[in-house]
């Protein structure tokens, strides 16, 4: 596997997709709690609201930066496994044979994804 395809598939196809998925759902967003109780703690020290909501809007910056970066390095295909180990990090819990199958599919389509296309869009 050569490293450009590594790290599209541990940045934004398991990172990305499938843990965003995983703590869907576990009904927890660990991004959402840290930014929180950052925000808490920075608003004691300073209180203005412009401030907190920065914080608010922080993890919203995060995901859309996160979701261009993965369109920008593997195109259309590449958001598709991002999708699909969503779905795969969603359903984990739910049914895990369906969700394996699916997990496998997009590390293969985000393998193909940042410089292997077969279809060049």
């Amino acid at each position: 596997m050569t490293k450009k395809s590594r790290t599209y598939i541990w940045q934004f196809v398991i990172g990305l997709g499938f843990f965003s998925g995983l703590w869907t759902a576990v009904g927890i967003d660990p991004q959402v709690i840290i930014f929180n109780a950052l925000g808490n703690a920075v608003y004691t020290f300073y209180a203005d609201p412009t401030v907190r909501s920065i914080f608010i809007v922080l993890p919203v910056i995060l995901l859309t930066i996160s979701i261009h970066r993965a369109y920008k390095k593997g195109k259309l295909s590449g958001l598709i496994s991002v999708i699909i180990a969503y779905l795969a990090g969603v359903l984990i819990f739910v049914s895990t044979a369906p969700a394996l199958l699916l997990l496998g599919i997009s590390l293969i389509i985000g393998y193909l994804a940042p410089g292997r296309r077969v279809i060049k869009f």
